[in-house]
């Protein structure tokens, strides 16, 4: 997929096109080691099931044959944790988090990173995003017993959504 120009055209892009700059899964800024790939997460359970329902045709099929999916709406009970741990997109424009290319947010970044498209300037704020984001680990481990994971639900729902492994805590 390396060099390959993507068109999107779904509910929230219409005829968007980016290059696959970089080798699938490869590549990554150095300060940027996710523990987790969009499959995995996919699979884990994330945002409700709903994040991906009209975007999958521009990611790997195999990202999907055992996602947790929701098509009609959110469904908390399909997230690894069982609970809601998501601010809705609403809030996210509001705070100005939304970039124009990526309209859904932080994990539509994240998949299109892996895919291997770079935009230096918004992969530089993504990154520290994410690891500003490392905050909630602390908590986790300060507050619960390591492989308790019914402590802290949210946080660690938070977490695997983006892309850090809070089972392993």
């Amino acid at each position: 997929m390396y060099g390959k120009i993507v068109t999107v055209s779904d509910k929230m892009q219409k005829q968007y096109h980016y290059v696959l700059s970089e080798p699938t899964g490869q590549n990554f800024h150095p300060e940027f080691q996710p523990d987790l790939t969009p499959k995995e997460m996919l699979e884990l359970g994330v945002f409700g099931g709903k994040y991906m329902t009209d975007c999958s045709d521009e990611f790997p099929k195999d990202w999907f044959k055992n996602a947790k999916l929701s098509p009609k709406k959110k469904d908390p009970s399909l997230n690894f944790f069982g609970i809601d741990a998501s601010q809705p997109l609403s809030v996210w424009q509001k705070k100005g988090w939304i970039y124009e290319e990526d309209p859904r947010g932080w994990f539509q970044w994240y998949c299109r990173y892996y895919m291997g498209r770079r935009i230096p300037d918004e992969d530089e704020r993504q990154i520290r995003r994410w690891k500003a984001f490392r905050r909630h680990i602390g908590q986790i481990i300060a507050n619960c017993q390591k492989g308790d994971l019914s402590c802290r639900p949210r946080q660690r729902q938070a977490l695997l959504h983006w892309a850090y492994d809070s089972r392993r805590l």
